[in-house]
């Protein structure tokens, strides 16, 4: 059949050529007849054309009724309701009454390509057992195939038409719910100092654009209490509040007019069986929002979470209220405990020793044994750990591997300055302790600790030591009791660490805090001598930074060679780069012991965070870092870049949305 099929094609092919051979020496010949030669050219195109359908036809007859092995095969096909055709190599070379019928409407595409008559058929898609779905003339289909068993290259396909079933799949899956919990972020801070009137005022303006918003749609909203809404929508809404990014949270910054600071955030489930387990999604997305600083929308789905927004500082909540609460909790679970662990993160730096030592300082007020857990020779704050070493709190930094068999069911873990469990400083120690106590003020991560006792996680905070210094004024202890000389000066660091001397991410709390410390001997002149570098280091540093260049307002460097005992240099070279004008970011990222190191900053205008999780790491809108194992500089030099390019891609989306 296949031969016969090819024969035929052949011959029309040689006779074309012949009449086009004889055409042209015609017209060299005799030009005056060039112009009939045309026409006549054109008068059997013409004929060609017309009698294609009734030629198609008669092959198709022939090729139905050919005899052989396959005629009883082909009879049972003819007679079969569903649609079927017959493929040899790329063409159809046969098909039944019920296929012409239904699916070419009476026309006859006998012989012609396969993708011509269904555009993107494949065959191997065909003969797996979910078919493949292909839409033709509005017509939808799923189309199952397999190959002849005997015939060589000649393939089955059958059709099902399922077009109003799939119409009303895609409404049905158009129509699920999807659950949105909007919250007024800092409601009581917004309104203190407002009147009544122009509380009211503001608070209308909210309702009608929350009512705008939601009103584009076809689903509701309701007001739950004072600073709180529910919303449930349509999924074909959702996707259009997705693709235009939330621009409510944009919209929403421009109701205070400068005055007041009004930010919301969104917590959002879809895509859940239920739609409680929606309402369960969006309760956890809220969360996840909230801790990640406010003033974006969250979207959690059975993929994950996606994140939209997150472009303002985090408002700071003055009251102490929650301070108080888990100084009180912190104090009756030490009091329960046999022992006590206090771990931050690798690396560990000014802020998580210096809110460890904090916590040390607890356990001493109920004279319970207690340990920092802490690598020293690869932490960012070793000189603030051998000043404490040597001023007698030697036995209180212990390794991992030494507090492990120690640990029992009574032994309460104290986490501080991350909430990732891949960034602890010991997994292991983490893994054996049941009681867990997580303090920390960076933006919420996926992955996060969950399974903590207490959770003290505030974004607004400058840093996990004023966090720390805060829960100290709470504990209730005697003057004998209260923070050394030393630990004030441990904590002072680490807040002056994370907001570089004062001058970002500071709060009227912030500064309460410093003033705790200071009349607690805290000395200035002191702190900064824990800061101070070696002359190796700083000419580390000063390489670093003669190395970034300028991409889209970020200074980038990214090399290798760097000592392990030099790591320190690298976020100080982050902070360094920040002082040339026209950097509004810096990324600085080098390659030691199999892994690369990236240290993140930025003067408020970008987020680094948003940047760093892109890259698998986290950390706050100015500070932020990721580690990227087995990986090389050069490399990550071109995922940061990606990074930047795609956080300067959706910032512009967002301003045209807004």
């Amino acid at each position: 059949m296949k031969r016969l099929i090819q024969g035929v094609d052949i011959l029309l092919v040689v006779l074309l050529c012949v009449c086009v051979l004889l055409a042209a020496a015609l017209a060299v010949t005799m030009p005056v007849m060039l112009i009939p030669v045309v026409l006549i050219l054109v008068l059997i195109g013409l004929g060609v054309w017309l009698n294609a359908r009734r030629i198609r036809r008669a092959i198709a007859k022939v090729l139905r009724t050919a005899g052989g092995g396959e005629q009883t095969a082909q009879y049972g096909l003819m007679s079969l309701p569903l649609p079927v055709m017959i493929l040899s190599g790329k063409s159809v070379i046969w098909y039944n009454d019920s296929f012409r019928d239904q699916v070419l409407r009476g026309e006859d595409t006998c012989l012609q390509p396969v993708n011509k008559v269904f555009p993107g058929l494949d065959m191997q898609k065909c003969a797996s057992a979910s078919g493949q779905d292909l839409e033709r003339a509005g017509h939808r289909y799923t189309i199952y195939g397999s190959q002849t068993p005997g015939s060589s290259g000649v393939f089955v396909a059958y059709l099902v038409e399922n077009t109003e079933l799939k119409r009303r799949a895609a409404e049905y899956m158009a129509s699920r719910p999807a659950y949105m919990i909007i919250e007024l972020d800092t409601y009581d801070e917004i309104l203190r100092e407002l009147k009544e009137s122009e509380r009211a005022e503001l608070m209308s303006s909210i309702n009608r654009l929350l009512e705008s918003f939601v009103g584009r749609t076809t689903g509701f909203l309701n007001r739950v209490s004072s600073s709180r809404y529910i919303a449930v929508v349509e999924e074909r809404h959702m996707k259009d509040m997705v693709d235009t990014r939330f621009d409510v949270l944009d919209k929403a910054r421009q109701i205070g007019d400068g005055k007041v600071a009004v930010t919301l955030s969104i917590g959002v489930g879809r895509g859940g069986k239920t739609l409680q387990e929606c309402q369960k999604m969006a309760t956890q997305a809220l969360d996840m929002a909230l801790g990640r600083g406010g003033d974006q929308a969250a979207v959690r789905s059975e993929e994950g979470f996606a994140f939209f927004g997150g472009v303002s500082r985090s408002v700071e909540k003055r009251s102490k209220v929650k301070s108080r609460i888990v100084a009180a909790a912190l104090s009756d679970l030490v009091r329960q405990s046999d022992s006590v662990l206090i771990m931050g993160h690798k690396n560990s730096d000014l802020d998580a020793v210096g809110a460890a030592i904090g916590a040390l300082r607890i356990c001493r007020i109920f004279n319970k044994p207690a340990a920092i857990v802490v690598k020293k020779k690869e932490s960012l704050a070793e000189n603030l750990i051998d000043e404490m070493i040597a001023a007698g709190y030697g036995e209180d930094f212990l390794p991992p591997e030494e507090v492990i068999d120690s640990i029992t069911p009574q032994t309460l873990l104290i986490i501080v300055d991350t909430h990732l469990p891949y960034l602890l400083e010991s997994r292991e120690v983490y893994n054996n302790c049941k009681n867990v106590v997580l303090i920390d003020h960076h933006r919420k991560c996926v992955g996060f600790i969950d399974n903590a006792v207490i959770t003290y996680h505030e974004p607004y905070a400058s840093s996990t030591c004023e966090l720390m210094s805060e829960i100290l004024q709470y504990v209730g202890a005697s003057d004998q009791q209260k923070l050394t000389p030393l630990e004030a000066q441990a904590l002072l660091a680490g807040i002056t660490l994370d907001t570089r001397t004062f001058a970002l991410h500071t709060g009227v709390r912030t500064f309460e805090a410093a003033a705790y410390l200071r009349r607690m001997g805290a000395e200035t002149q002191k702190v900064k001598k824990l800061f101070s570098t070696s002359f190796a280091a700083y000419e580390w540093k000063s390489r670093l930074v003669t190395e970034a260049g300028l991409y889209l307002g970020c200074a980038v460097v990214a090399t290798s060679g760097l000592p392990s005992e030099m790591a320190v240099v690298v976020p100080q070279a982050a902070n360094d780069l920040l002082t040339i004008e026209g950097v509004q970011a810096s990324v600085v990222a080098v390659e030691m012991n199999g892994q690369v190191n990236i240290s993140a900053r930025s003067l408020g205008e970008v987020n680094v965070q948003v940047i760093m999780e892109q890259l698998g790491g986290g950390g706050h809108l100015t500070m932020a870092g990721a580690q990227l194992k087995n990986d090389t500089a050069e490399h990550a030099r071109e995922l940061v870049l990606a990074a930047i390019s795609q956080y300067r891609e959706n910032e512009k989306k967002e301003r045209q949305n807004g």
